[in-house]
């Protein structure tokens, strides 16, 4: 029986498809450019990868063949350096032979975001399941692939991550509260509550009031 599927995850399988064809035609084009020997080995590596995803995909639509969808896998993660450490002034260049290794990660950056978020949405319209599926870890292979770009970015000083005061932090974290927590109450009252020790800690409950204080601080 001929596989059937829904007019419009065809429209957002298109979508897709144009979107990664796209993507391994700008990677490959960046490729030319680079310096880095570290940037052109995560550019080779998510290339294929993009490139394997592509055909599985082709091969589900028109042959209607299951596929084992993969997941893009970061080597070599990094830790993240947080904080300003003089980042270098950016503006556009004139010519593509100016292109250098920060502009080149960068542009790999926005198009991984981008694929993210077209792939998440078109799985979240998809009829056929198995279509789903593989449209989600399509998606996460994308924010996977974002995330080592950064990580190479960050440890370049190329994508420094800005951090705000400790007070300023843990009053807007200190905001969220367990559920069933009433304003005013402390997490040892949320403890004793469901029969568990009070833990040691020491906060309160902001105000919120109107007439409060003011927690950007």
């Amino acid at each position: 029986m001929h596989h059937e599927f829904g007019a419009h995850e065809i429209m957002e399988a298109h979508e897709v498809m144009t979107s990664t064809i796209n993507g391994i035609n700008t990677f490959e084009l960046l490729r030319q450019y680079t310096n880095d020997p570290q940037l052109g080995q995560i550019i080779d590596r998510q290339v294929q990868f993009m490139k394997k995803e592509y055909n599985d995909m082709v091969s589900y639509l028109t042959h209607h063949r299951g596929v084992t969808p993969e997941t893009y896998h970061i080597r070599n993660e990094q830790p993240v350096n947080y904080g300003l450490r003089n980042p270098s002034p950016v503006s556009p260049h004139e010519s593509a032979g100016r292109l250098n290794d920060r502009d080149i990660a960068s542009i790999m950056l926005g198009k991984t975001k981008c694929g993210a978020s077209i792939k998440i949405k078109a799985a979240l319209e998809c009829a056929d399941s198995q279509l789903r599926h593989m449209l989600t870890r399509a998606a996460i292979s994308c924010a996977e692939q974002s995330y080592e770009i950064f990580t190479y970015m960050n440890q370049k000083g190329m994508y420094q991550v800005p951090t705000m005061q400790q007070r300023t932090m843990s009053n807007f974290i200190n905001t969220f509260q367990p559920t069933g927590f009433t304003q005013g109450g402390t997490l040892g009252d949320l403890a004793r509550g469901l029969g568990n020790p009070a833990p040691d800690l020491n906060f309160r409950t902001p105000d919120l009031s109107p007439g409060g204080p003011n927690l950007i601080s």
